[in-house]
């Protein structure tokens, strides 16, 4: 019986568990509710129902917004939180239409100086943004991008302040005027990057930084100042 005994206990080893019975004064930890506004938050959060029309006009806020930041350039994060490439492209299609038409160009070779001016702009931009995360730098590689792309705006509008100024002529009177719009442009717009870019870098690697910065929009500020029309 005892030989019977202990086998049938061997081959129940979980038989016992059956009695033991949980107290309930013993608090029971965790919570298991759903929260009620997750759905609702999500709901509000979703563009996939909305209209086409208000996407397209909160896709143009959102770059208006950018420009704004560029205006009026200070330490926030906006323009880096919410990168895009929209206006970048959009500020750099309209500088190469402007630079249409210059001395140098022939009757066939607008494509190439249309060509040119985008691989100035984006190969330059590239290169900056490689610089920075190469010095240490913690933005990411399309944040920079859009900094770069939206900072040139300021030449942009220099541009087509140029071109109104070339049509009175082209004289002493006509290269100073366009002489002071280029610089406050270029001014800007290296001010206005570095004011995005600085904060991200390493202290004793900003001036690594800058310089380059400054180099870009040097040479797209030359060609703005160097633009002349064709006869």
């Amino acid at each position: 019986d005892h030989k019977s005994h202990k086998k049938r206990r061997n081959s129940e080893p979980f038989a016992g568990l059956s009695d033991v019975s949980i107290s309930e004064d013993i608090p029971v930890e965790g919570d298991i509710s759903v929260p009620v506004g997750s759905s609702r938050r999500d709901d509000e959060l979703s563009t996939l129902d909305e209209p086409v029309k208000e996407t397209i006009l909160r896709d143009l806020r959102a770059v208006g917004n950018k420009f704004v930041h560029v205006l009026y350039p200070k330490r926030s994060s906006a323009l880096l939180r919410d990168w895009d490439l929209w206006g970048p492209l959009l500020l750099c299609v309209t500088l190469a239409l402007l630079l249409q038409g210059g001395a140098a160009d022939s009757d066939d070779q607008g494509g190439p100086q249309f060509a040119e001016v985008f691989v100035i702009i984006w190969f330059g931009s590239i290169i900056i943004t490689l610089n920075s995360k190469l010095l240490g730098g913690t933005i990411s590689f399309f944040q920079s991008l859009c900094v770069l792309g939206y900072c040139i705006m300021p030449l942009t509008v220099a541009m087509a302040v140029c071109r109104l100024v070339l049509l009175g002529g082209t004289g002493m009177v006509s290269f100073a005027v366009r002489l002071a719009v280029v610089t406050a442009s270029f001014g800007w717009s290296t001010f206005a990057s570095t004011a995005f870019l600085t904060d991200s870098q390493p202290p004793n690697r900003k001036a690594l930084v800058v310089y380059p910065v400054f180099l870009f929009y040097f040479v797209i500020g030359w060609m703005v100042l160097t633009f002349s029309p064709s006869q």
